[in-house]
């Protein structure tokens, strides 16, 4: 089985500016690999680091040490030392990232948020359209919501908007920060159909789950993101 991504000893800290320069260790020695096909789960306490871990993956943040390999265009990629232009080019083919919030774009409506990710990897825009039309009937929202920009929209509409969007595309590996987090139960059942169709097709999925349920539903592996604390060796 492939593993397309493996974090090796990785830590991050951040500095506080307004207090002298102080330097806030958050987690080190994070060392694990993700396997194609299989679904790993962050685990541990609010404040733990594991929204830290994904956004260093994605590289929304810096990486004091340590290497991010990825698997991008038949080579080996380290993210901790990419140049801004390879972390977007990896973004754009191999790495997909569901957050917690959906980023609105002024007048643009909600078929074509979703649309976009597929369209800026070169793919047909009704074509494009057409899978986004698949997506938003599976996600339940309602078909009279798809021409209107979802700024406007409930929380759990635009929850349902960013899952598509993050969805739609066939990136090798896709990063989940707390998907289920404004969703109802029904929309729950509907995302963990969707991550097992990504396993299925060979995706390696790296996520954080709040709700217990879908954390045991989908989950192949559970990471204790207490083990990476700053001065404590990882197990």
């Amino acid at each position: 089985m492939a593993t397309p991504l493996v974090v090796s000893d990785v830590a991050k800290s951040f500095t506080m500016h307004l207090r002298d320069g102080i330097k806030l260790p958050v987690i080190a020695g994070v060392s694990f690999s993700i396997r194609a096909g299989e679904c790993t789960v962050l685990g541990g306490p609010s404040g733990a680091g594991k929204s830290s871990i994904l956004k260093m993956l994605y590289g929304n943040y810096a990486v004091d040490e340590g290497q991010i390999i990825v698997t991008h265009d038949d080579g080996l990629i380290d993210l901790a030392t990419a140049s801004p232009r390879t972390v977007l080019a990896v973004r754009r083919q191999t790495i997909g990232y569901v957050s917690q919030f959906l980023r609105t774009v002024p007048r643009v409506s909600a078929l074509d948020v979703v649309a976009e990710p597929l369209v800026e990897r070169g793919e047909d825009r009704e074509i494009a359209r057409d899978k986004a039309r698949g997506l938003l009937a599976q996600l339940n929202l309602p078909e009279k919501l798809w021409a209107l920009p979802p700024a406007t929209f409930s929380g759990g509409e635009q929850q349902r908007v960013n899952i598509a969007r993050g969805f739609i595309t066939e990136h090798p590996i896709l990063l989940l920060d707390e998907p289920t987090a404004s969703l109802d139960a029904r929309n729950r059942d509907v995302v963990i159909e969707l991550i097992a169709a990504k396993k299925a097709a060979d995706v390696a999925l790296l996520g954080i789950f709040h709700d217990h349920d879908v954390r045991e539903a989908v989950a192949d592996r559970i990471i204790d993101v207490t083990a990476f604390a700053p001065g404590k060796v990882a197990a």
